[in-house]
């Protein structure tokens, strides 16, 4: 094997590490939420809204994922369906107060999590990280 196959092994490995704490984390912030909803929250709140069909096609996700995803969350009340007032035969979802409180929450957490993690990185390595992860995510958006 041959040392950038070594590399590619690792950052895989590494990768899959992160996930599985992340997926983790998400579990011990909100026992009932994966995830998956925290991501599709956030993108809520930064679209301020919007369809479900529009959640899994920016996801790749299925639609039934996201519409029992969806219906948790308007279960434990964080979203709620509004009609779109320029067609009223859409539904678009928002968050609701209570959505929105509980997400500032747990990324106040994670940003706290995170600032912990790299308090030891200089601020040259944290650029670096920043950047790789930057060119990381843009090939993979250049893919899709």
């Amino acid at each position: 094997m041959s040392h950038r196959d070594d590399s590619v092994e690792t950052i895989q490995r590494e990768l899959t590490a992160f996930a599985r704490r992340a997926r983790a984390t998400a579990a011990r912030m909100h026992p009932e939420l994966s995830l998956v909803s925290f991501t599709l929250l956030a993108h809520l709140e930064d679209q301020r809204g919007c369809r479900a069909t529009d959640l899994a096609a920016h996801y790749l996700l299925d639609k039934s994922t996201v519409s029992r995803q969806v219906s948790a969350l308007e279960r434990l009340g964080f979203v709620e369906r509004r009609v779109d007032p320029d067609d009223h035969r859409v539904q678009v979802l928002h968050l609701t107060d209570e959505g929105a409180e509980m997400l500032a929450n747990v990324t106040a957490s994670r940003r706290v999590a995170f600032h912990e993690r790299l308090a030891d990185w200089d601020e040259a390595d944290l650029d670096r990280f920043a950047s790789y992860l930057l060119r990381y995510n843009a090939a993979q958006e250049a893919v899709e």
